[in-house]
């Protein structure tokens, strides 16, 4: 059957509020008790990466309201408001700063469905309109009271967060390849780019230059243009790290013939960051027409190279320690000239070989993007689904037992 009841109640008829302490536990380098910050609660899940530690004393301590427990669900007030996540099992952690506890009442709202709803447009616009704070958004314990929650029958919602459930399982799957997939690149990239590992029939003889030696390394516009709405492309740091250089701002045809006359992109070239984020690169491989700032080296094709070979090379733990060897450190932001640039030392198998590492590289490069380009469908697929299922649009059938 279709259930037909879909009310929606306070928070607070749903869960115990519990606030957190209201002071900061005292930190150690590790242990087995957890500190979970607002910054460590993101898009549904609890992030471990810049997880804080506390000592037996200081979780006993900013426990003494309540010990989260698995199917809790944490909620963050501030930095930014709204994030929630469910507790996982096993696991010691008290709340920092800016956090609330959301205890579930079973009998009337399941955990799942709960973390889940407050991931909803729908949940996330009531949160921001009960926000203050002009700078920093942040809610108040008797605002999160008040947030509504669309409530169908128990067993409905239990149904909903089974099938919404079954998406997120699909989905750590496909990150969990995807992050296998680029450890296995990067061992790859570690054996071929240093000759630890040849391929059959092929040259594992290395020849050592500099990099100046084999091409000419420019750096790109040092005036900050005056953009215009229409026109030439132009490259900064961001498109890099990124990698997306769909979205760009644009100069004026007059000032892209100025520039090109000094240095031009083209297919084939080499992009590389060097203000602030350093050593991050693009390998141009389509037909470019585009301006880019003094923050990016441009490193030109050469017959001495396969450029695609460069590029992973570039990407490689060698060259990396080459360059950050030679990066001003103590400027803010940190750079690295074009000269340095220009004298660290690229290893170079015949071009053969680097043609053929290339192509090695390229298809795990391919089964990356494949797997990235799934993972995005898949989330964009459960975040229509969850708007339908928790918006009430879409009804989930129940079987009678």
């Amino acid at each position: 059957m279709t259930a037909n009841c879909n009310k929606t109640k306070s928070i607070s008829s749903l869960c115990h509020i519990i606030d957190c302490e209201h002071k900061t536990a005292p930190y150690i380098e590790s242990s087995k008790f957890l500190v979970v910050r607002t910054s460590n609660v993101r898009n549904g899940k609890l992030i471990f990466k810049d997880i804080k530690y506390t000592t037996r004393e200081g979780f006993e301590e900013w426990t003494q309201r309540a010990i989260p427990e698995y199917g809790d669900v944490l909620f963050s007030r501030e930095a930014p408001a709204g994030e929630a996540c469910l507790v996982p099992e096993n696991i010691n952690i008290c709340m920092g700063q800016r956090m609330v506890l959301l205890r579930p009442k079973l009998e009337t709202v399941n955990p799942v469905y709960l973390a889940l709803y407050l991931a909803t447009e729908r949940c996330k616009y009531d949160i921001y309109r009960l926000s203050i704070g002009s700078t920093v958004l942040r809610i108040n314990i008797a605002d999160i009271r008040k947030l509504g929650v669309l409530c169908p029958s128990l067993s409905e919602q239990t149904k909903i967060a089974q099938i919404l459930s079954t998406w997120d399982k699909t989905i750590d799957t496909t990150e969990k390849l995807i992050e296998n997939s680029k450890a296995q690149k990067r061992a790859l990239m570690q054996q071929l780019l240093t000759g630890r590992k040849g391929l059959p029939g092929f040259s594992r003889e290395l020849k050592r230059k500099r990099l100046n030696e084999i091409t000419r390394i420019y750096d790109g516009t040092h005036t900050t243009p005056t953009y215009v709405e229409k026109g030439v492309p132009f490259y900064s740091v961001e498109h890099l790290t990124k990698d997306d250089f769909s979205n760009t701002k644009f100069v004026s045809e007059e000032v892209f013939k100025n520039e090109n006359k000094r240095v031009k992109l083209e297919r084939g070239d080499i992009l590389m960051t060097r203000i602030g984020d350093i050593g991050t690169s693009k390998y141009l491989s389509w037909d470019v027409k585009a301006s880019f700032y003094v923050s990016l080296a441009l490193i030109k094709n050469s017959a001495e190279f396969n450029s695609q070979y460069l590029s992973y090379y570039i990407n490689s733990e060698a060259f990396q320690r080459e360059l950050w060897k030679r990066t001003i450190h103590v400027a803010f932001p940190k750079k690295i000239n074009l000269g340095e640039i220009g004298n660290c030392l690229v290893s170079l198998p015949p071009q053969e070989t680097q043609e053929k590492i290339a192509v090695v590289l390229s298809i795990a490069d391919r089964e990356i993007n494949y797997l990235q380009q799934s993972l995005g469908n898949l989330k964009l697929e459960k975040k229509a689904l969850m708007q339908q299922l928790l918006t009430g649009k879409r009804r989930v059938k129940l079987t009678n037992n």
